[in-house]
């Protein structure tokens, strides 16, 4: 299966460097920052499409509304661009996320970050990889000599969660901050020891989904802010927002005490 999902998140990939940098319809779904394109509806119905031929008896659960036999014992989760105001600013930093789940379990999960060409995979169980050679995470235990990243949610100017302290708290301990504007690229630089540590609140399932497991098989941890397991479902229960936050483990307490700090 894992063979499968890397061939159609490189086709959707295709289609989605083909209309970089052209003219795009853009429609606003919750307000004036949560874009859409038409190319994101277009990868979704490629892979969505994909899925019901090859595998009939799969669920489906996609980002742009993509809603198939989610009771299946089999369920693709699909972001089928994940970074879309970076796509429609001419910003080359997006990517195709897919993860599957076999009953309520992530058991596969592909990252394709679309402009570099790189498919980040991983399999429960079978480690994580970069174009095919196996990765893992930091060693570096120094949260004072870490480079850490985050994102902020389309209701950032409301501050959820007091997003603009726990920025400006890690501005004080890291030794830097990017914010790179997809949550799946977040992850995977992460398990590949770009970054590590990566924050962020209001994800949503297929945010998660692929990355979570990329991280936990380059031998990460992904918990919420509390250094709790995490449910990719439970991103607002009882109206908190789900917080995320996956490291190279070695920072992940000194990360956990400076957000218990603010």
């Amino acid at each position: 299966m894992i063979d499968d999902i890397i061939q159609i998140s490189k086709e959707a990939g295709d289609l989605i460097r083909n209309a970089f940098g052209k003219a795009h319809s853009i429609e606003f779904k919750t307000n004036e920052l949560n874009l859409v394109t038409e190319t994101d509806k277009a990868s979704e119905k490629m892979i969505t499409d994909f899925i019901k031929k090859k595998y009939p008896s799969h669920g489906i659960l996609a980002e742009e509304g993509s809603d198939f036999n989610k009771s299946a014992e089999y369920l693709w989760v699909v972001d089928p661009l994940d970074g879309t105001t970076n796509f429609a600013h001419g910003l080359p930093i997006f990517a195709v996320s897919i993860g599957v789940q076999k009953n309520g379990e992530t058991i596969a999960g592909v990252v394709y970050d679309v402009m570099r060409d790189i498919i980040y995979s991983a399999e429960k169980g079978n480690g994580s990889f970069e174009n095919g050679k196996k990765i893992s995470v930091s060693k570096n235990d120094n949260l004072g000599h870490s480079v850490l990243v985050t994102g902020f949610p389309y209701n950032i100017r409301e501050n959820p969660d007091k997003a603009f302290e726990r920025f400006i708290a890690f501005l004080k301990h890291a030794r830097a901050i990017r914010r790179l504007g997809s949550a799946a690229i977040d992850f995977c630089y992460v398990a590949n020891g770009v970054f590590d540590g990566f924050w962020e609140v209001s994800l949503h399932p297929w945010d998660i989904c692929a990355g979570k497991l990329i991280v936990e098989e380059a031998g990460g941890i992904v918990t919420d802010f509390d250094g709790n397991k995490i449910d990719i479902y439970s991103t607002c229960l009882a109206g908190r927002q789900e917080r995320i936050l996956a490291t190279n483990g070695l920072i992940h307490q000194k990360m956990i005490e400076v957000m218990r700090s603010i």
